[in-house]
């Protein structure tokens, strides 16, 4: 077991959320605000609390599946850097372009990867499949706030 892994994983995850939210840290600023939001939005405060904590359990999440020393690691690895360039390109879609529409069919396709990640980790480890738990129910919330903002403001 390398346990490096479990540092390595993380950081990349948080480095990519943290590159995504510096490259859109000014549409986030002037653009969210002035949006018409769904009910049940949260604070702005919360989205990077809980983009963070997802960011280290998919990492985690990623090292214990590499840590199997398994060949069928390889495709968990595939997923797990396919979701995470979408999750990256979302924002730029969502906030910078303000493509809203264009920016929930990144969504759809991103649960799609979550859950297809998260079932290639299950058949290696299934602690490692559901620490992307939180994952699956935030891209519905997700969905939810960026179908609202969409409807909201067309």
């Amino acid at each position: 077991m390398k346990k490096s892994r479990y540092i390595v994983y993380p950081a990349i995850a948080v480095g990519v959320g943290a590159l995504s939210g510096f490259l859109t840290r000014r549409a986030m600023k002037e653009l969210f605000p002035l949006l018409d939001k769904p009910p049940l939005t949260p604070p702005p405060l919360v989205f990077p609390i809980v983009w963070t904590a997802l960011y280290i359990l998919m990492g985690v999440g990623m090292a214990m599946v590499k840590n199997t020393d398994s060949l069928a690691s390889a495709r968990s690895e595939r997923l797990w850097w396919a979701q995470l360039a979408v999750n990256f390109i979302w924002t730029l879609v969502f906030f910078p372009a303000q493509a809203f529409l264009a920016a929930l069919a990144l969504l759809v396709l991103l649960f799609g990867l979550v859950a297809a990640m998260s079932a290639a980790f299950a058949k290696l480890n299934k602690p490692a499949a559901w620490l992307q738990l939180p994952y699956l129910l935030w891209l519905l919330v997700a969905g939810y706030l960026n179908a609202g903002i969409w409807l909201l403001n067309r």
